[in-house]
């Protein structure tokens, strides 16, 4: 036995909208351009024996692949960060270090993982995680291990502190990081890993890990965000959401959220009375995630005013509530022809949006767009560093990939030309991350 006595976790790099485009830094304002990482890292690193030195390390911020005294190097990553993530794997396998990989494009592509690390964990990771650092003692090591459903009972909180500790000043230094109330989705959005990274059922969190999550982010002056939108499926999540309503109002936490993930069909659905409540308690935008439901797929497409009322309404509740509705676009599914972009500058307009952020369709490997596109031929190519929703990685249906990736420019440019004084604004309220 050779006891594991360090884990190395790294967060590999990946390029940007305006790391491909750089002219899009003339257009936009921003605040912080990075933003924080995802949680697989802090929720795995949480799961890992207290007995084992942690080290974490941002790509992002500066090369991660330098000596180490690690003797394993755990990576996560998703698809954008793929080829960076694989390219770290093999220069600390030079280095001789055991590296084990896992998060989204682990999990989706496992295939193409295994032959650069010694493991693949496949799912979420914290169940079979002590397990495998024992097999590493043991010389044991697995090529794959397939992680069951987390029990959401038993997680420990989210070693996001590892996070804050590679903060810079003046140069990476988020205001906020992700908050989960729960795992999962039955949903089966055609661009979405979630139901299989996550499996296909919702998981609530116990109040108590969602209270823990919070007062962590507060002990480093840091606020929360809710970035998928399940929380508003009527039933246990709805209520889950309502519960930190409440706890936010008795605690006094109204500067706690600094937004929360939705839909246009999930604000439709969501009672005013609810929405205003959240306003009350601090939630003061959403993240309106739009290109995958019935609504936004078919209101940009000049043959659906139905759809194309309904948005305007969806915008309007939220506004109505006292929410900005911080707007997602994305352009290119197959419904969308050369007038898309000019009708989602006008609608955007109209509706009297703020700020938002616009999106190229892409098929992430792994999820029922890529077995669709890859079935029909539409695929142009696998360099997964522009995978990255700023880039024309498919045969769009009824225009040119040149076409679609223009339109995509032209969108950012034209939304901000008539909103130049974003550009004034303050680091905290300038919010366009891209």
């Amino acid at each position: 036995m050779r006891p594991v006595r360090k884990v190395l976790f790294v967060y590999p790099g990946f390029s940007r909208h305006a790391d491909h485009h750089p002219e899009l830094r003339q257009w936009v304002p921003m605040n912080e351009y990075l933003g924080s990482p995802s949680l697989g890292i802090a929720s795995v690193a949480a799961a890992t024996p207290e007995d084992i030195t942690l080290e974490h390390r941002d790509d992002r911020l500066s090369p991660a692949d330098h000596e180490t005294d690690a003797d394993v190097v755990a990576l996560s990553f998703f698809t954008p960060a793929a080829t960076r993530g694989l390219e770290l794997a093999r220069a600390f396998k030079a280095m001789g270090k055991t590296v084990v990989a896992g998060g989204i494009f682990p999990t989706m592509m496992p295939h193409l993982v295994e032959p650069h690390v010694d493991a693949v964990v496949v799912g979420e990771g914290e169940e079979v995680w002590p397990t495998l650092l024992g097999h590493v003692a043991a010389s044991t090591l697995r090529k794959r291990y397939v992680a069951p459903p987390a029990d959401v009972k038993k997680l420990p909180v989210p070693r996001t502190d590892l996070y804050f500790g590679v903060e810079s000043p003046g140069v990476f230094e988020p205001d906020d990081y992700p908050l989960q109330l729960s795992r999962g989705c039955p949903m089966a959005c055609v661009a979405c890993a979630l139901p299989t990274s996550m499996h296909d059922h919702v998981r609530l969190l116990p109040m108590e890990h969602v209270t823990a999550q919070l007062e962590r982010m507060e002990a480093a002056g840091k606020r929360a965000c809710l970035t998928e939108d399940t929380s508003w499926f009527p039933g246990a999540p709805r209520n889950q959401l309502i519960a930190l309503a409440d706890l936010l109002e008795r605690t006094g936490r109204v500067a706690s959220i600094s937004y929360i993930g939705i839909s246009m069909p999930m604000i439709l659905a969501t009672p005013l009375s609810l929405l205003q409540r959240l306003q009350r308690v601090g939630v003061g935008m959403f993240y309106l995630v739009g290109g995958f439901d019935p609504i936004t797929t078919r209101a940009f497409t000049g043959r659906d005013p139905k759809a194309l009322d309904r948005a305007r309404h969806a915008i309007r509740k939220a506004q109505d509530a006292g929410i900005d509705p911080y707007t997602s676009f994305l352009v290119g599914n197959d419904g969308d022809d050369d007038g898309t972009c000019d009708r989602m500058l006008d609608f955007a307009d109209r509706a009297k949006i703020a700020k938002a952020e616009f999106a190229i369709s892409t098929p992430y490997p792994g999820t029922p767009a890529w077995r669709t596109l890859s079935a029909a031929g539409r695929i142009l190519h696998t360099d997964f560093s522009r995978y990255n929703d700023a880039n024309v990685v498919f045969q769009p249906a009824q225009m040119s990939p040149e076409t679609l990736q223009q339109q995509y420019l032209d969108l950012w440019k034209g939304f901000y030309a008539s909103r130049g004084h974003l550009q004034s604004l303050s680091r905290t309220e300038r919010t366009i991350q891209f």
